[in-house]
């Protein structure tokens, strides 16, 4: 009987022991979201004369310029505050930006009430692009450290031979809570004229891109690289295949590889801006093969979104189900962008 009763014992400090041991190893892990967003012609209300911006939505309106634009970054500033906090329980420590006129207008989202405790700071370089908008970067100052800043000219030349002036790439590394990372910026060349006609001009702006990642992997080649953006065109496009050769698969990602998490959506149908009843994914987030791996002792991708919450969906009228963008028909609409944002996020183990 006593027998029993130790046997007994026994198997309860056994169990007892099992999960404590469990509770023990649970891993926890730090999350931090790194996004893009095109933010549809945030243009200030100034007439700038060296800049073609009278043609800008906002210069556009005939009155009350000056409510629309402050709506206009009240309204992105509460998209940015919101994407991936529901897992990061945070705004994002990085997001890229494009269709910016210039920095004063990201020095205005930044402050805006929605981000200004978050004390963004700003990478931005004005680019000789023909409408006047600009890429550039915000971050959380007290979870990234820029080290190193550049912009890169895109030099193109349309069928008669005369230059074609488009957005800069603009590059940023630095280091997201010690971890050293790189991050590229880019809105690549619009469809305008049809996407045949446009193709090469983009093709142009993923042979640029993959020279900035080379690059980067030459002096390190585990380099952490993303690479954001809205490239105008979707992942099974050539840019994303022939040039830059992105998989959708992260199996088949060899060494100094690029993987596209966007790819699995846009084959499920998902996108992030719609035209004529069709849904692209221009707006993308590439990663390098080093962001793959499974040790969590740095930060490693754990999982991408794009963020089309109910309220940023148009909810009646010819464009129902689209983004709600901002601007239609010559008039400030309340709404958002004609982009969705699109976000990675990326863990690290703690103690």
């Amino acid at each position: 009987m006593l027998n029993k009763y130790f046997k007994a014992v026994i198997i309860v400090f056994s169990a007892l022991f099992a999960l404590k041991t469990e509770a023990q190893n649970k891993r926890k892990f730090k999350v931090h979201t790194i996004a893009f967003y095109n933010v549809e012609n945030l243009f200030d209300t100034i007439n700038d004369p060296n800049k073609y911006d009278e043609a800008s939505p906002m210069m556009e309106l005939k009155t009350a310029r000056a409510e629309v634009y402050q709506k206009k970054v009240e309204n992105m500033a509460s998209v940015i505050a919101r994407i991936g906090a529901d897992m990061a329980k945070n705004t994002p420590a990085v997001i890229g930006l494009s269709e910016v006129e210039n920095r004063a207008v990201i020095e205005d989202l930044a402050n805006d009430p929605a981000l200004l405790e978050k004390d963004y700071g700003i990478v931005h370089y004005e680019s000789p692009d023909e409408r006047g908008i600009d890429v550039a970067l915000m971050y959380q100052k007290a979870l990234f450290v820029p080290i190193s800043t550049s912009s890169h000219e895109l030099k193109l030349r349309d069928s008669d031979g005369d230059r074609d002036y488009t957005r800069d790439q603009l590059l940023v590394s630095g280091y997201l809570e010690g971890d050293l990372i790189h991050l590229i910026v880019n809105h690549w060349p619009s469809r305008s004229g049809g996407e045949a006609r446009s193709r090469s001009k983009r093709e142009a702006a993923a042979a640029l891109n993959k020279r900035l990642i080379d690059s980067l992997q030459s002096n390190d080649p585990y380099a952490k690289v993303f690479s954001m953006g809205d490239l105008n065109d979707n992942p099974n496009n050539s840019s994303l295949k022939k040039i830059l050769k992105a998989k959708g698969n992260k199996k088949k990602v060899g060494f100094k590889g690029i993987y596209n998490p966007m790819e699995p959506f846009f084959k499920s149908g998902l996108g992030s801006n719609a035209y004529r009843d069709a849904w692209s994914l221009f707006d993308q987030i590439l990663i390098t093969k080093p962001l793959l791996e499974e040790d969590y002792s740095s930060f490693r991708f754990y999982k991408a979104g794009i963020y089309n919450a109910q309220f940023l969906i148009t909810k009646k009228g010819q464009f129902k189900g689209y983004p709600f963008r901002s601007f239609s028909w010559g008039g400030f609409t309340n709404g958002y962008s004609d982009h969705f944002p699109v976000y990675v996020h990326v863990i690290k183990e703690v103690n």
